[in-house]
């Protein structure tokens, strides 16, 4: 009786924790390859509250696609509706990014937005990639 009840805890723990880990995998980013820049490789989640500040987590691999040109590249991310972050990648090079963006005022993250730009100086406007929008 006790070892029937004993399988019967740790089988519902076990699936229960299977639930928790399908909700929090990682989901893929599609390519963003504008004009001079690339980012692939890209993947996401949304951190549950109380881990990494409830954060959504991405990462991947951005490229300067167009060597000779002289600009620099960069991801720009924004969550809940605030103003863009900016990650800067290097010239000439491929840069891995991992990072975590998060609002503060809140317990976990529920909406963000990801576009890989082209830095063309202060004079002409950036080109980006369409934004990409992510929910849970």
């Amino acid at each position: 009786m006790k070892t029937a009840m004993v399988s019967a805890v740790a089988a519902g723990v076990f699936l229960m924790g299977m639930g928790v880990a399908a909700a929090e995998s990682w989901h893929t980013i599609p390519p963003l390859t504008p004009t001079g820049v690339a980012f692939t490789r890209g993947h996401y989640q949304f951190n549950p509250a109380g881990r990494n500040h409830g954060a959504f987590e991405w990462a991947g691999e951005l490229r300067d696609t167009s060597v000779s040109d002289g600009h620099n590249v960069y991801m720009q991310v924004r969550v809940e509706g605030h103003n863009w972050v900016r990650y800067y990648g290097k010239q000439r090079q491929t840069v891995s990014m991992h990072h975590f963006n998060w609002d503060g005022a809140q317990r976990y993250t529920d909406d963000a937005e990801v576009r890989a730009c082209r830095d063309l100086g202060a004079v002409v406007p950036d080109n980006c990639s369409v934004p990409r929008h992510f929910e849970p």
